[in-house]
């Protein structure tokens, strides 16, 4: 009788820990499971790096993690370091007509030059509409009835302000190149005949470079685009119409691979539900190709991206290609530390702009790839 109970006690501190321990081990579970759900995520928009740390922190082994960590940012952020030393190391021993070629510390120092001169345009532009505030609140004083103008600063484009204009100009080349490009694809997708007579077309202005492009765009936009008062300045309209006609073929050529490409079973699917032409292009054909479709507007953004400094330095349309193109004429000491300044920027808004459209690609399709 005492061997049972002492049995009986023995047991019960075992069954506990045993419970303790399964009830552990499904809360690891859940928490790698949520994880895991979130690693895509930052895969998806660059930031890889902290899955190791989540997974350490929620008792995953330290020493494989580490390796995972040093693999997605040491080994970068060492090749970076490598990168910097080399450049600031090589770049004094380069002459040219302005100088040596600046060094990682000069461009650095006139990246906050450029922020100091945003910051002083701008309190010169509030400093411009408080008088104006002041001296038409003084009028209205006088005679209640009195007109008052405001006038518009007319100050110089700050970087910042030539980064907007080239991030508008881009985006409305691409807009127009993308409703364009998607009807016009899922067209060629659908009849091999419509393909046929488009194909030659796509394959010959294909390969044709902005610079051919822009003096064509900008003599038919001088022609058809005559107001006193234009919603949009000429020198814009001439860089987002260069950056549609370069950016719109990929886009166009992966939405005809895509709708081509869909499964012939799932259209006969929608023959036996009969579904008329416009429910099987928005329930079967377009979700099909969402993610070639994705994948040409990727390419589209990127290669209008690209295309916009070479248009904006053409057209004086004021963005960074024209920032660009100042300071190369300016020809002062500085000159070649902004125009590094301008091609960093150029690569990281590429990088985010490429991110951007890959984050919306996983959102909206059911593709796998990455």
């Amino acid at each position: 009788m005492n061997t049972i109970a002492q049995t009986a006690n023995d047991a019960g501190p075992a069954s506990e820990g045993d419970a303790a321990r399964a009830e552990k081990e499904a809360r690891q579970a859940k928490l790698h499971a949520g994880i895991n759900k979130v690693a895509s995520t930052l895969d998806v928009i660059g930031l890889s790096w902290l899955v190791p740390i989540l997974k350490m922190a929620a008792g995953d082994s330290i020493q494989g993690q580490m390796r995972d960590l040093w693999r997605l940012a040491g080994v970068p952020l060492l090749a970076i370091f490598i990168f910097l030393v080399a450049w600031g190391r090589l770049a004094p021993t380069v002459e040219t007509s302005l100088g040596a070629i600046p060094g990682p510390a000069q461009v650095w120092e006139q990246t906050g030059v450029l922020w100091e001169d945003h910051k002083a345009e701008r309190g010169k532009e509030t400093a411009f509409y408080e008088r104006q505030e002041k001296r038409n609140a003084k009028k209205l004083e006088r005679n209640p009835n009195a007109e008052i103008k405001i006038r518009p600063y007319t100050g110089k484009p700050t970087y910042l302000d030539q980064i907007v204009t080239s991030l508008q100009t881009v985006f409305m080349g691409f807009l127009i190149a993308s409703l364009i490009a998607i009807p016009l694809g899922v067209a060629c997708g659908l009849s091999p005949t419509v393909n046929a007579a488009f194909n030659p077309l796509i394959q010959i202005f294909k390969p044709v470079s902005p610079l051919a492009w822009l003096p064509i765009v900008t003599m038919v936009v001088s022609a058809l685009y005559v107001s006193d008062d234009p919603f949009f300045e000429k020198s814009f309209i001439n860089s987002a119409l260069t950056v549609t006609l370069c950016s719109l073929w990929p886009t166009l050529i992966n939405t005809a691979l895509g709708v081509s490409s869909i499964d012939k079973d799932l259209m006969n699917v929608g023959r036996v539900l009969q579904l008329n032409w416009f429910n099987s292009l928005i329930k079967l054909v377009l979700p099909s190709a969402l993610p070639l479709i994705f994948t040409g507007l990727r390419l589209s953004l990127g290669v209008g991206w690209m295309v916009l400094i070479a248009a904006e330095m053409l057209a004086q349309n004021p963005g960074l290609g024209k920032f660009v193109w100042d300071e190369f004429q300016n020809g002062s000491s500085e000159s070649l530390a902004r125009i590094m300044v301008a091609v960093f920027t150029i690569g990281l808004i590429g990088f985010l702009l490429d991110r951007i459209m890959l984050t919306l690609q996983a959102a909206f399709s059911f593709s796998s790839q990455r």
